[in-house]
């Protein structure tokens, strides 16, 4: 039984019809030029001379590191499961398949 809905499910994507994305990029950005890489030397110069003129302060630092320990705080409650392990272990018990069926 499970064989023969996989089997009409997988021949049911077959017969859709996909839109041809390469019609949706214009020819001017398709012959466009690829970006230049950009030295790596002036952008750390850019970035010492920030600090050298106080632009990046110890306020500004700790306000950074407050963001980054904000952002990695939120994801590791992401990462954290949905469902808690009670309710999982309820949900187990009310889906359990007949011996009929297995």
């Amino acid at each position: 039984m499970r064989f023969i809905l996989i089997l009409a499910l997988a021949t049911t994507g077959a017969c859709t019809a996909f839109p041809d994305l390469d019609a949706r990029v214009d020819a001017a950005t398709r012959n466009a030029a690829y970006p230049t890489l950009q030295p790596l030397g002036p952008l750390i110069a850019h970035a010492s001379n920030l600090e050298t003129n106080g632009q990046i302060t110890p306020a500004s630092v700790a306000a950074f590191n407050s963001r980054i320990a904000n952002l990695r705080s939120k994801a590791a409650r992401l990462r954290a499961p949905i469902i808690d392990t009670a309710t999982q272990t309820r949900m187990r018990r009310g889906v359990a398949v007949p011996v009929a069926i297995r």
